[in-house]
């Protein structure tokens, strides 16, 4: 059976779906992954990335299911609802996923404007994060397949920086450079198990990216198809992407110096000796940076969308720009409220409040899977044995015991915000014209031949 139209343009096929969200999962973390990782792992870095890569596809399989399922914008909110039959419920999990998508681009802006930007041309963080975001948006509101076409350019950008240090890493240890003995190697301190374990919450920051796509999926054309494989494959493709790079670290520096490093990846290419422009190093991390930020915004913008088609926000985020058909009012609201937190937040803290949130959202997902294996829809879509949503549930709960009491009470804070502001939101007409509203023929037509009011 067909699936389901949308009144938003379908321009993502399986090349670019894939690569948005490779390039989300890969990212900004894995230009300092290494040398965080090495403090608490030493040199078995490798392995909490293998830990957390495990978890990470668990869960997946509950969103490849989800989305072929019901592939709407809202993602993990619209399952909820699906599934728990609340409001309330499916309020406070897509919240919790929004909150997550906007304190990361405020983290995010702040990470763009420090150390790597400064190398290149310094610019004052209240200054350089409030411009980077404007930008951000302005490419969201273009469009979908103009942002992940930059996504493509910006995926192939950073992967080639990772490729260099592997190469560079593979030529000093053809010339006796390194030490393999590193890789068995963790901190007198710490045991193997648990070195391993409470950096795996650490690497499985690195994979959460995956997430993001969810809330793209009425953007996507044969999503039954194009997503599962996209999705596993990113996965994959990052995770032993990030094992590499995390053995050549090791290998050429000491888990001592790797842990001391604000830019570990940049001191393991000097260690092998070769030459390399420290601003070339630094503007790839930049591109890294940007990319992560211009994925996870759009997935805010079309969250807040997806909710407010649901009626769980105000009808006015569902307005939609008429010949680009992208989710203006939500676009600048995400970008601005990003902004505040890049100006007033600290990038360690948010970003630890960032898996917390993520966290709630996969054990919401992952239970909604099972609540939702004997609803039945009109096309057909993927499936995961239930067994293995059962064992993410036990994954998740696994790496809610690492966070610490401030990033708990702070998540508790922004939850209580978030209650406080659907019963304001109920207050106020929630049902717009667009709610719920079947899509015309014509609208079909648009969307099939990839049209508008204009042609792209």
């Amino acid at each position: 059976m067909a699936e389901p139209q949308s009144r938003l343009k379908q321009g993502m096929g399986g090349l670019l779906l894939f690569a948005f969200i490779l390039g989300d999962v890969l990212g900004a973390g894995v230009y300092a992954l290494s040398g965080r990782l090495a403090g608490g792992a030493g040199g078995m870095t490798w392995a909490p990335i293998i830990v957390a890569l495990l978890m990470a596809l668990l869960t997946a399989g509950s969103y490849a299911e989800l989305v072929t399922k019901y592939p709407k914008a809202g993602g993990a909110a619209v399952f909820a609802k699906r599934a728990y039959k609340s409001p309330v419920i499916a309020f406070l999990v897509g919240y919790c996923m929004l909150s997550a998508g906007i304190v990361s681009v405020g983290a995010l802006a702040i990470a763009f404007a420090g150390d790597y930007l400064s190398a290149i041309m310094p610019v004052p963080v209240p200054i350089a994060a409030p411009i980077f975001l404007a930008i951000l948006a302005l490419i969201n509101m273009r469009g979908i397949k103009e942002s992940v076409r930059t996504n493509l350019v910006m995926t192939i950008i950073e992967t080639t920086g990772l490729v260099l240090v592997l190469v560079v890493v593979a030529i000093a240890m053809g010339d006796g450079m390194g030490d393999t003995s590193r890789l068995t190697q963790t901190p007198d301190d710490v045991s193997t198990a648990s070195g391993i374990l409470g950096m795996a919450l650490l690497a499985f920051y690195s994979f959460v990216g995956f997430e993001t796509s969810a809330n793209v999926a009425e953007e996507v054309r044969d999503v039954t198809r194009v997503y599962p494989r996209a999705l596993f494959g990113a996965l994959l493709v990052a995770g032993f992407g990030y094992v590499l790079v995390a053995m050549a670290s090791s290998i050429m520096l000491p888990p001592e110096e790797l842990a001391e490093s604000t830019g570990p990846l940049l001191d393991v290419v000097s260690a092998t000796g070769v030459s390399f422009p420290s601003w070339l190093f630094s503007t790839i991390a930049l591109v890294a940076i940007a990319n992560t930020a211009l994925m996870t915004s759009i997935m805010s913008s079309r969250l807040v969308y997806g909710m407010a088609d649901e009626g769980l926000l105000p009808s006015v985020f569902t307005a939609v720009l008429p010949t680009r058909r992208t989710p203006w009012v939500a676009i600048i609201v995400t970008a601005a409220l990003s902004a505040v937190l890049a100006l007033a937040g600290e990038l360690e803290l948010l970003a630890e409040a960032v898996v917390l949130f993520l966290l709630f959202v996969f054990i919401s997902t992952n239970l909604a899977v099972l609540v939702l294996k004997k609803d039945r829809v009109k096309h057909s879509h993927f499936t995961i044995p239930s067994p293995i949503p059962v064992l993410a549930l036990g994954s998740c709960v696994v790496l809610l015991t690492q966070q610490t009491a401030e990033v708990w009470l702070l998540a508790a804070g922004l939850l209580i915000i978030g209650v406080v502001l659907y019963f304001v939101a109920q207050k106020v007409d929630t049902k717009g014209p667009h709610e719920n509203r079947e899509v015309t023929t014509d609208e079909a037509r648009m969307q099939t031949d990839g049209t508008s009011g204009n042609r792209d």
